[in-house]
């Protein structure tokens, strides 16, 4: 990967989003006329988390880490409740399956959003897993993809659990509006001739202003980190296609098999995998080579 200034970043970088959405004078605003423009409707009072790190109910089971997540509140009777969650997940490499990664995100965050032993499940606030890529997962061409669940025996019977998966695709020329057509072409490309009206005026002001403040460089995730760990992710994954290839050949690969190697953060124990699943004669062969891989979250 070609390192690029922090200057140079693009909103469609998670580095410069979890950026944006750190700044206590910026965060705030910026996700909640985002999340206006993208979801075509008013948002109300937000607050924004970034780099939320859910762990696994055990530690041989695996957490996840949320780019950012906006909370929208509402209040009444003097009260505020959670009543709409947002999962803001950027991407720029096409090496997950996401409908299946999503899943599991969207389970591990609802499990934080209910108190032992509340019995009241109507509490548990919406929840939108969106999803921005500048490659399209579904192949329509469409610039929004949303997904609800429903009856398959009725059609038009909605499920009323809450849930939505939004994805949403820089590169996308059909449906979706004229603004958030430009919302997107600034997140894929956060540049002043994106600027094509208010609101992506609005954004990129908020964007520059985090680009100037020199500090954001020195946190403790720095860009040359950023820029590593995405390298090393590149290289886990591409180890990971490797593996599952080879035992596409010898069986039925089990659903979570992609889950399992994914936990795996050792690229030499990948590289172990990778030779045992070249020689391995069946599935049940592989799996117990994997009991003896380290398992982090």
């Amino acid at each position: 990967m070609k390192r690029r200034s922090f200057e140079e970043l693009d909103l469609i970088d998670d580095f410069l989003m979890n950026c944006v959405a750190t700044d206590p004078l910026v965060g705030e605003a910026c996700f909640k006329k985002m999340l206006s423009v993208l979801l075509e409707r008013e948002i109300g009072k937000v607050s924004v988390v970034c780099q939320r790190v859910i762990m696994g109910a055990d530690t041989n089971l695996r957490g996840i880490r949320m780019d950012v997540e906006v909370n929208e509140s509402v209040e009444a009777d003097g009260k505020k409740t959670i009543a709409n969650v947002y999962d803001i997940e950027p991407h720029t490499r096409n090496d997950l399956s996401f409908p299946r990664h999503n899943r599991f995100y969207q389970a591990k965050i609802d499990s934080k959003h209910l108190k032992s032993g509340e019995k009241d499940f109507s509490k548990l606030p919406n929840l939108y897993v969106i999803t921005i890529t500048n490659f399209d997962i579904f192949k329509e061409d469409h610039m929004v993809y949303t997904f609800h669940n429903s009856c398959v025996e009725v059609p038009g019977l909605e499920y009323p659990d809450g849930l939505s998966f939004v994805y949403f695709n820089t590169k996308g020329t059909k449906g979706g509006s004229q603004a958030i057509k430009n919302m997107l072409n600034y997140i894929q490309e956060s540049r002043p001739e994106s600027v094509l009206d208010e609101a992506t005026k609005e954004i990129a002001g908020y964007v520059e202003r985090v680009k100037a403040d020199p500090a954001l460089k020195e946190g403790s995730m720095t860009l040359g980190y950023y820029f590593d760990r995405e390298r090393e992710e590149g290289k886990k994954e591409d180890r990971i296609e490797a593996i599952l290839e080879l035992l596409e050949d010898i069986g039925c690969i089990p659903d979570d098999m992609r889950v399992r190697l994914e936990a795996i953060d050792d690229l030499d124990e990948l590289k172990r995998l990778h030779k045992i699943a070249a020689k391995a004669g069946s599935i049940a062969e592989f799996e117990a080579a994997m009991v003896k891989a380290p398992i982090s979250v």
